[in-house]
């Protein structure tokens, strides 16, 4: 180590109060390594404050800036810290951009608590531009407003700040914007909904519209029927009598004629009818077990004369079976299926047949007709549809029956099939489900017609509240060779029946004051003690009206009354007794 000169020792000498004396000369080795030390510590210190990252300064608040390292000279802009020396005399002016009314707050604080830690500010850079700073001020004792601060750009975190409250903003805003769109769809949507329940609303009101309308309809058609079916069936069993009776050739062509006219009516009416009951669901099927030939005796007896008439030979194929089905609905199909078969086959001969399928029995009607096309075999169920009839002349019906047909095994929820050849004839057939159980047979007699006439001679009782229809009916029976007995009610028949029973009872269903024909069979059943064979007239088609037959064990002629059909019931009744 070097040996300190004469001047330091001197002046170490007269700071410490140190003489020339030999003992005193002692503390000069170690005081000299103490300057050393001191001196080591200076300049660490002043490396730190030259190459801090941080702005470091020492100043009064007063007389401006004091010291500045080069940390401190490059935030503000200046190319050295002895730039910012000259040129930052006055802080309130040159640096703090709060002015003087800053500078007197922070003395303040420094006089009251020494100390100003984490202060944010904005200092005015050399070119002018602001710089935002966090600085801890340090105010030193014993030294007149001589301030150390420490300063640190936050530039950087001010402007992420910035981003992030404008990223802020900007997602208040989007949620704002959202919240708005969400609100008018809200609305929009409550909108919809009041007006899905206003036209719901609207839809019912119509629906029950709809349905008070079909009600009234069909009690309409049920009014209607009775008193359009009532004179119908009078004059259509006033011309079935002049049909019977010898007349010249030109009375004859008229009575023809206006047969075939009450004809057209009837079917027409009756379809019209039966339609709306089906499309009411106003049908409901009476499942049972039934023989094979309970369903082919009646449809044979009636359509037998009917075939006769057209030239065509009706023939009957059956097994020993037995199905469940309702016997009135299932009669009805065939029917349809024979009377189509009659007036379009002009030769040949219906074939009325039934043969095993698996589980189910497919009872079939062939015919020799025209045929059907094969595009047109989907249209002939369609209401009011003919084929190959070009003019009103050459129609024979009203193209309802198969529409009826087609209604009535959907209800029982049965298959109907078509097959045809244009030119050699159709078959038409639907199945239904064959049980296993065959109850033995009502009677041993084969369901053929019979070849005799069981009628002349035979008592019968004819019960309506019609006059007219009373006359037309004893007209026809009379013609048939039966002895006619008309009564209106219970009591006017007991008087004229004269204490003989009848053979047979032909009542109207509905008679005066809420009277129906059941009650009074079943009354002069009682009263005679013989179980009266009998047949209800009516034109109710209701299911209250079909159980009372049940019970009373009576077939049904539906008004207006087909002759043919009328004499084979009777032919079956009578026949059997």
């Amino acid at each position: 180590m070097a040996k300190p000169s004469d001047e330091q020792q001197r002046a170490l000498t007269g700071l410490l109060g140190l003489g020339n004396h030999s003992a005193r000369k002692s503390h000069y080795p170690e005081l000299a390594a103490r300057l050393d030390e001191l001196d080591t510590e200076r300049n660490r210190y002043k490396w730190l404050f030259e190459n801090a990252v941080h702005g470091i300064f020492q100043a009064s608040l007063l007389e401006g800036m004091r010291a500045a390292n080069p940390a401190l000279a490059r935030m503000l802009g200046y190319q050295d810290p002895q730039e910012v020396l000259f040129s930052l005399t006055d802080l309130a002016g040159t640096l703090f951009v709060g002015g003087a009314q800053e500078l007197e707050s922070i003395g303040e604080i420094l006089q009251r608590e020494r100390s100003l830690l984490g202060y944010e500010t904005q200092l005015r850079r050399k070119d002018g531009s602001v710089l935002d700073v966090l600085m801890n001020l340090l105010l030193k004792p014993d030294q007149q407003g001589l301030v150390e601060g420490f300063v640190a750009d936050i530039t950087e975190r001010k402007l992420a700040q910035q981003r992030l409250q404008q990223l802020n903003d900007e997602l208040e805003q989007r949620v704002t914007a959202r919240t708005n769109e969400l609100l008018d769809a809200n609305r929009n949507l409550q909108q919809q909904i009041t007006q899905r329940k206003q036209i719901a609303e609207a839809l019912r009101d119509a629906r029950d519209a709809a349905e008070a309308a079909n009600r009234s309809k069909d009690k309409y058609l049920a009014a209607a029927s009775h008193d359009l079916l009532q004179p119908l069936n009078a004059a259509r069993l006033l011309i079935s009598t002049l049909r019977e009776r010898k007349l010249p050739d030109v009375e004859q062509v008229l009575v023809e004629r206006t047969h075939q006219a009450l004809e057209g009516a009837e079917d027409l009416l009756t379809d019209l009818l039966d339609i709306s009951r089906l499309d009411q669901a106003a049908v409901k099927p009476d499942i049972a077990l039934y023989r094979l030939d309970e369903l082919f005796a009646p449809l044979v007896s009636e359509f037998q004369s009917v075939a006769a008439a057209a030239g065509l030979n009706l023939r009957v194929h059956m097994g020993d079976y037995a199905i469940h089905t309702d016997l009135r609905l299932m009669t009805r199909i065939l029917r349809n299926f024979l009377s189509n078969a009659c007036r379009y086959t002009d030769e040949g001969c219906i074939l009325l047949g039934a043969r095993r399928r698996g589980d189910a029995l497919r009872i079939e009607v062939w015919d020799t007709g025209r045929g059907i096309a094969a595009d047109r075999l989907d249209s002939i169920f369609l209401e009011f549809n003919q084929l190959d009839v070009g003019r009103a002349a050459d129609r024979k019906g009203v193209g309802l029956g198969l529409a009826i047909v087609e209604r009535i095994a959907k209800i029982l929820d049965y298959r109907i099939q078509v097959h045809s050849r244009p030119g050699r004839g159709s078959v038409f057939s639907i199945e239904v489900p064959i049980s296993r159980e065959v109850p033995l047979p009502i009677s041993q007699a084969a369901p053929q017609p019979s070849t005799g006439n069981p009628l002349p001679g035979r008592r019968l009782l004819v019960l309506d509240n019609e006059v007219s229809i009373l006359e037309s009916m004893s007209a026809l029976l009379g013609q048939w060779g039966c002895e006619v007995v008309t009564a209106t009610d219970e009591a006017s028949a007991l008087v004229a029946l004269q204490g003989q029973a009848p053979e047979l009872i032909l009542a109207d269903y509905h008679l005066d004051h809420g009277v129906v024909g059941c009650e009074v069979v079943q009354h002069l059943r009682e009263h005679f003690s013989q179980a009266i064979a009998a047949v209800i007239i009516t034109a109710d088609r209701t299911d209250q009206c079909r159980r009372s037959l049940q019970r009373l064990d009576a077939p049904l002629l539906n008004k207006p009354v087909k002759p043919g059909k009328l004499r084979a019931v009777l032919t079956q009744l009578l026949a059997s007794r």
